[in-house]
């Protein structure tokens, strides 16, 4: 066996050494880019650039790996050429261990200052006050529906979206001994046990359930306390080191939560985009529909359309509406234009690249 591995051992050590020289070459002229980047006080973090980068090597085949994991070892050689332009730090709701860390890390890989937040408010206070560059929220799930302090607080940011983030989401049952002998609580964030709550009723419907800040906080209890079993994933698990009693729990196997990446900056065109919205009309017959007839005559795309209460005691309302494109292409300039001749109130959070 030695005889036959030997040549093919040694065409991969030749392998690797051209593939060590040529992220070399890429990351001396990723540091190129940063000079240029600086000279013109540019963004380091383009996710627009990232994104069409992304999308061209996926696309390129021709081999035994899966696009994706050509996409995944891809975003860390970027996160890495990234760095050396300059590093940035990103806020997330914390602590570590936290499903919005591993959204983080899946969108900008392992080459950032990861800064954990104790709520959605101080991640989003942290990027407007230039403590930290960026800043990733959970915006909405897809079996307990939208994150509405996130939803409420992006009415009043001056904060951009500028990428977004979907990721599966699996819950495990997790305690320090791994069975749930001397557990009398089951902790978890307000969504996770939302997101479980058929298969607690069936397996432990006795145990009470009490809401914690995020599922890594209720990690880090079960840690410290045996009588706590706690709601979360496979990082926080061996970041706390606790063992799974049971494993993907959610009751909805497809379960995905979407993040969105908030910045001080805009994006250009990527050629695969979203815009998200915030809108009112007067409290009238027919406002609605005239809100949003300037998409339909403009052939856009909406793919979100999602009321909130305004909170005035009048029973009005704030749209908050995801359409497909970027609102610097041309049908969808003028639609926008419209659209905000017609509305009492129009944000744009902004156009980002559409997560892969």
């Amino acid at each position: 066996m030695d005889d036959q591995l030997k040549p093919l051992r040694d065409a991969i050590d030749a392998v690797d050494r051209k593939l060590v020289e040529l992220i070399n070459e890429r990351a001396r002229l990723a540091a190129e880019v940063g000079r240029v980047k600086h000279e013109h006080n540019a963004p380091v973090y383009r996710p627009e650039r990232e994104a069409v980068v992304l999308d061209k090597v996926g696309a390129l085949g021709g081999g035994p790996l899966h696009p994706s994991t050509v996409q995944a070892i891809y975003r860390e050689v970027i996160a890495a050429c990234r760095a050396l332009e300059r590093p940035i730090t990103v806020a997330y709701l914390g602590p570590p261990g936290t499903f919005s860390e591993l959204a983080l890390r899946r969108q900008f890989g392992a080459g950032v200052v990861a800064s954990p937040c104790g709520s959605i408010d101080e991640v989003m206070r942290d990027v407007e006050a230039g403590t930290t560059d960026y800043g990733i929220v959970p915006v909405e799930n897809s079996t307990e529906g939208s994150i509405t302090r996130t939803l409420d607080l992006l009415l009043a940011t001056p904060l951009s979206i500028i990428a977004e983030v979907s990721l599966p989401v699996h819950h495990n049952l997790l305690t320090k001994s791994g069975t749930m002998s001397g557990a009398t609580r089951v902790c978890a964030h307000a969504q996770s046990l939302a997101q479980c709550v058929n298969w607690l009723n069936q397996h432990h419907p006795g145990l009470p359930r009490i809401s914690v800040a995020s599922n890594a906080e209720a990690a880090r209890m079960a840690a410290e306390d045996g009588s706590v079993a706690a709601i979360a994933g496979e990082s926080a698990a061996g970041r706390y080191g606790l063992q799974a009693v049971a494993v993907h729990i959610q009751d909805d196997p497809g379960n995905r939560t979407r993040f969105v990446v908030l910045g001080r900056q805009t994006t250009t065109p990527s050629g695969r985009d979203k815009t998200s919205l915030i809108l009112s009309v007067p409290n009238k017959a027919g406002a609605v529909y005239q809100m949003l007839t300037p998409l339909a005559q403009h052939g856009v795309s909406m793919t979100r359309f999602e009321s909130r209460p305004a909170k005035s005691g009048a029973w009005e309302y704030w749209f908050y509406v995801d359409i497909e494109g970027h609102e610097k292409d041309p049908k969808i300039a003028v639609a926008l234009a419209e659209l905000r001749d017609r509305c009492a109130y129009f944000k744009s959070l902004g156009s980002y690249p559409v997560a892969t």
